[in-house]
């Protein structure tokens, strides 16, 4: 109940929100609308989506506040939701702008191992961000304007994130790599950043599960791999998952360090992998959606409140990232990951809580929710009596019996 009313209600004041800028943040929340609307049917989830990016979509198809230029895969990610509505619509000028996207990606720079660049500002860096701003974009114009010839490289992307930056002792990845290993948050040998970041790996697990969801069946190769990279990457973050709330830490593989916190945006990205996963088949049996309720019910139970006299959705990190040169606070340290702000509301935990919450309900109603969840344990222990063929209880009728007859004699001698 609460997940439903709060969701709407989010929608209703975002459709009435204008930040002027064409960004990511937004776009996790129009992604969200249109989860909601593929899981429920109601059309007041295209409809808020199609209004906020009306704001946006020039008649002529020009993209207000956009310049490709730039070469941000940050710009990218709001565009998903134009390929549902040229298809309900048929409007060139909803055409026009997925063009434009996808010529940003023909051109985007790349490592020499063939990665997209993050952003023009980071030259020759891969952030696990980027793998779900651009490879779902990317994927899903293949689907319906291509000609199938860059599947593989969607898989070498994926396949470079794997060989780059995963790390065997934890089973996770780190936040980035940079190619060149000049840049100051870079290990001079491995170009790696120090830390595992949960989002970043969120992005990661997302980017995956869209990406193979997309993915036409007779590429059954490509298919087959990006399940391989998913499962692993799946039983990495499983591993660090908090037993007592459900949730993970903002840095993950240091849960016992000073001023961690269990972040909302990440765990929520985890949940929606995970029932995604469970329900395309990709991993199977009830544990893994169970796993993915246990998130749900930890983030209702723990990161919802009443904040300012109004319900809200807390724990969710404002943001954190790597650079540019020059930014040397953003370097990649455990102290700069914690000391970003932890906001409420904030578009990247309410629009993946929004994807994750349709992704339960698409798990309903596939038959995919796991039996066993929620687990309840009665609690039996210590009641006097507690069954008439118990020992304990036969052992305390006997007691009673001799205290009423020591009474009985007390009281004829008085």
């Amino acid at each position: 109940m609460l997940y439903q009313r709060y969701l709407r209600q989010y929608a209703e004041v975002f459709r009435r929100t204008d930040r002027n800028m064409w960004n990511y943040e937004d776009g996790c929340v129009l992604i969200g609308l249109e989860a909601m609307y593929g899981a429920t049917g109601d059309e007041f989830y295209y409809e808020t989506l199609k209004q906020f990016i009306d704001r946006y979509i020039e008649p002529d198809g020009t993209i207000r506040k956009y310049d490709i230029n730039e070469f941000n895969l940050d710009y990218i990610p709001a565009g998903r939701v134009l390929f549902r509505i040229f298809s309900r619509t048929g409007q060139q000028r909803y055409r026009v702008p997925i063009e434009t996207l996808e010529n940003q990606l023909r051109s985007q720079p790349r490592t020499k191992s063939g990665s997209f660049w993050h952003k023009g500002i980071y030259p020759n860096q891969v952030w696990l961000d980027g793998l779900y701003m651009g490879l779902p974009y990317y994927t899903a114009y293949e689907v319906m304007f291509g000609d199938g010839s860059r599947y593989e490289d969607v898989v070498r992307q994926f396949s470079n994130a794997r060989r780059y930056l995963f790390d065997s002792e934890t089973g996770l990845y780190f936040h980035a790599w940079d190619e060149s290993r000049s840049i100051f948050w870079a290990d001079p040998e491995t170009g790696l950043s120090e830390n595992i970041w949960l989002r970043a790996l969120g992005w990661y697990l997302m980017a995956l599960a869209d990406v193979y969801e997309l993915f036409p069946e007779n590429r059954r190769e490509e298919r087959e791999k990006l399940a391989e990279l998913w499962k692993e990457a799946i039983g990495g973050i499983l591993r660090w998952q908090d037993e007592d709330s459900g949730l993970f830490y903002q840095l993950p593989a240091l849960p016992e360090l000073t001023g961690n916190y269990l972040e909302t945006s990440g765990s929520l990205m985890v949940a929606y992998s995970l029932l995604k996963g469970a329900r395309l088949g990709v991993l199977p049996g009830e544990y893994y959606s169970r796993k993915g309720e246990e998130i749900l019910a930890g983030i209702e139970l723990r990161q919802f409140t009443i904040h300012r006299g109004q319900v809200s959705l807390g724990g969710i990190c404002k943001g954190a990232g790597l650079g540019p040169a020059g930014n040397l606070r953003r370097n990649g340290t455990a102290e700069y990951y914690l000391s970003e702000d932890v906001v409420f509301d904030e578009q990247k935990g309410a629009g993946v809580c929004m994807m994750a919450y349709a992704e339960y309900l698409l798990a309903q109603q596939a038959g995919t929710l796991s039996a066993e969840f929620p687990r309840v344990e009665i609690f039996t222990k210590e009641y006097d009596p507690i069954l008439p063929d118990d020992p304990k209880f036969m052992e305390f009728q006997a007691r009673k019996q001799g205290e009423s007859s020591y009474e009985r004699r007390r009281d004829s001698q008085v």
